[in-house]
């Protein structure tokens, strides 16, 4: 391909903003361009890579099999094009101001706000709302720039990074097995107490699970529901039923024999993801903020869940 019939920086940022706000006018807005530009630079990026990139419908902006390869690749190498300014001219802004972010209850006591007392160490000038959910964020409505959120349900104008893989187990103490022996089948989770978490992705009374080759929805009932995890916890250490519980959560209470897992060849995905609205490119507090967890999830505690599993 000769060079000048290589995509356009500017032509991916415009597909990118497009994507980000949902319709060819907000992307104007934002860029400070008016419509017929932002709609010619996207012409432009269609003849260039000779395919259609989005779909307009009344229901908005849509993209295709091509459009979101395209989207996933300009928002690398738009990334990639700042690191170079960066690096060549030696511009080194320091990330300050304030940033907000946020998580579940559960995951962000525990693990999320040691790490971001340790982000503060690195980069002083930042100042670091955070906030708990015991529910779905809403990015715009909740005024958050980055969500820490444990399950693969990300809406299309969202970005997301994953920063560690983790799955749902179940498990259930051995004091509670010797009651009622474990099941041996997902059939027969009915006749056992299952304790219920109301988590922000789930739905209460089902508990969709895999095993590799199928995805069930399981129907459990049980004595016992809390939107507290470690509620749910407490619970199970004490023998009052089986629950499904995210590796990071009940792996210590496995290794040392408080907790044993149930149908093991059963789980549910819940990965963990950095989710945010704007380009990292855009924003180098938010970019410095979602490298850091990446490498500290990673570092922390990747490597046990990836030797559990």
């Amino acid at each position: 391909m000769a060079l000048n019939n290589y995509p356009l920086a500017k032509d991916l940022q415009v597909l990118v903003e497009i994507v980000r706000t949902g319709s060819f006018s907000a992307a104007a807005e934002s860029l400070g361009q008016t419509p017929a530009f932002v709609t010619k630079r996207i012409q432009i990026l269609e003849a260039t890579l000779s395919t259609t990139l989005l779909q307009r419908s009344a229901r908005g902006i849509a993209l295709t099999e091509s459009g979101t390869l395209c989207y996933e690749q300009a928002l690398t190498i738009l990334n990639q094009l700042q690191q170079l300014v960066d690096d060549v001219t030696l511009i080194k802004q320091r990330p300050a101001g304030m940033i907000r972010i946020g998580c579940s209850f559960g995951f962000g006591r525990t693990h999320i706000a040691s790490a971001i007392a340790e982000l503060m160490q690195l980069y002083p000038e930042l100042q670091i709302h955070f906030e708990l959910f015991d529910r779905q964020i809403d990015l715009s409505r909740d005024n958050i720039d980055l969500d820490i959120r444990i399950n693969n349900q990300i809406p299309e104008n969202y970005i997301a990074r994953l920063l560690v893989n983790n799955k749902r187990i179940l498990c259930a103490a051995p004091r509670y097995l010797a009651q009622y022996p474990a099941p041996r089948n997902l059939a027969e989770l009915s006749e056992h107490d299952c304790l219920v978490t109301k988590e922000r992705d789930m739905t209460p009374g089902i508990w969709e699970l895999e095993n590799g080759q199928e995805k069930r929805s399981v129907k459990i009932s049980g004595h016992l529901s809390s939107n507290s995890g470690e509620i749910v916890l407490g619970w199970a250490l004490e023998g009052r039923g089986i629950m499904l519980r995210s590796q990071w959560d009940v792996q210590p209470f496995l290794a040392r024999g408080e907790l044993v897992q149930v149908l093991p060849d059963y789980a549910q995905s819940a990965n963990i993801w950095a989710v945010y609205q704007e380009p990292l490119y855009q924003s180098v507090k938010l970019r410095v903020c979602v490298e850091f967890l990446t490498a500290w999830c990673q570092r922390g505690f990747g490597a046990e869940l990836a030797a559990s599993s």
